[in-house]
């Protein structure tokens, strides 16, 4: 079985052709590149313009080679994410439209990864990065936009007496008035119930009356379901007496129900409470190899961006700073038995001596940002297993 971590020193352009010539395949691919906002980093993260072309300019051309070179090493039924914020999200949007084609964007994810904003400074306090989700291909991407964490039990507030599962109730009805009898003919069609047992059928039967769908305002609507779907599942159907608009009516409901393994879909924001802030992050870190890097990212994160991924997912991180995407990969692999795997990949860059944690960095014999790296997946692997193969 390979290794869940596997790290890879050098400067990632290099390393990435290396990879291809080998012949690696990678599923997921994570990047959080510098931001080219000249702040007070590990890592300098300030690319400057030069004669011609503006400092964002010169950040798109120096990315575009390595993104190009993470895409060649992606499945045609993958996913890339990058993180980014307000600085160069318009012009990394653009440029990964340019690679992939905006028909692949998945999501533009907002993450909120200081509750309280940043207070220095002018302006608005800053709360939130983006995560820029894409497709290789949209029609084949496996990646699954939910997850199990936001499922509340409360919102499946009945209560079926025979199984004791529980269940919500959604309109059969296709609520979304660009679906209709016009759009979509063969959704129109007759049911049967009756609203004192609830039953439901496609064919009538005794002391059942003829529902067709509305809408509220008495306009012919369409069903969700086809009929043979209603033949299969007439359990799963109820239906009920009304009061609408027009007076009473009866329609027809869904059970949905709740079951182990339910999934709700993703929304595109990710509050710190859900996913972690820079704070956790920093105390993740600082756990395991003290607090050695600025801004790192929380596993929450990247947890649940791997949770919309098959559990033996492998997953390549080309600027894996202080070690997050393989710390997630060990965790959930810790959780749920997956066997996932990651390689990571950064450079033997010094750490910056002028700032907090680079003397932190320093003084526990970090002299690089691969040094970081590498000692934090060495401790997540004396934790957690999984293994380490460093290269």
């Amino acid at each position: 079985m390979r290794a869940t971590n596997t790290f890879l020193e050098g400067d990632n352009l290099d390393v990435l052709g290396r990879l291809a010539a080998q012949g690696q395949r990678f599923d997921l691919a994570y990047l959080d590149p510098p931001y080219n906002t000249a702040s007070d980093l590990v890592y300098a993260d300030d690319v400057r313009g030069d004669e011609g072309r503006s400092r964002h300019e010169a950040w798109t051309a120096d990315l575009r080679p390595r993104l190009e070179a993470v895409l060649a090493l992606l499945e045609p039924t993958g996913a890339l994410a990058v993180s980014i914020d307000d600085h160069e999200v318009a012009h990394l949007r653009l440029l990964l439209d340019d690679l992939l084609g905006e028909e692949n964007l998945l999501a533009q994810v907002v993450v909120n990864l200081n509750a309280k904003g940043r207070q220095l400074g002018r302006g608005f306090a800053l709360s939130h990065e983006y995560l820029l989700v894409y497709a290789v291909d949209a029609a084949s991407c496996v990646l699954d936009a939910t997850t199990r964490d936001t499922v509340d039990e409360r919102d499946f507030g009945h209560l079926d007496d025979a199984s004791g599962r529980r269940f919500r109730l959604l309109p059969l009805r296709n609520t979304n008035k660009r679906f209709n009898p016009v759009s979509a003919p063969t959704m129109h069609y007759p049911l049967h119930g009756d609203p004192a047992t609830g039953r439901v059928a496609a064919s009538p039967f005794e002391g059942s009356r003829e529902i067709t769908p509305v809408f509220g305002d008495g306009r012919p609507a369409v069903w969700r379901w086809s009929a043979p779907l209603v033949e299969q599942r007439p359990d799963d159907l109820v239906c009920r007496t009304v009061r609408g608009q027009r007076g009473e009516r009866v329609d027809v409901y869904q059970r949905d129900w709740l079951h182990d393994g339910r999934r709700k879909k993703l929304t595109t924001l990710w509050l710190a409470e859900e996913v972690g802030s820079t704070d956790t992050a920093v105390a993740e870190l600082k756990d395991l190899v003290g607090h050695v890097f600025s801004h790192p990212k929380p596993t929450g994160l990247l947890r649940r961006l791997l949770g919309t991924m098959p559990d033996d997912v492998r997953v390549l991180d080309p600027f894996a700073g202080s070690g997050t995407t393989g710390h997630a990969v060990a965790l959930l692999n810790a959780a749920d038995g997956g066997t996932r795997t990651c390689t990571s990949i950064d450079r033997a860059v010094p750490v910056r001596a002028d700032s907090p944690a680079g003397v932190n960095a320093l003084a526990a014999g970090l002299a690089t940002v691969a040094d970081v790296t590498r000692a934090r997946l060495r401790a997540v692997d004396a934790r957690l297993g999984g293994g380490l193969v460093e290269g």
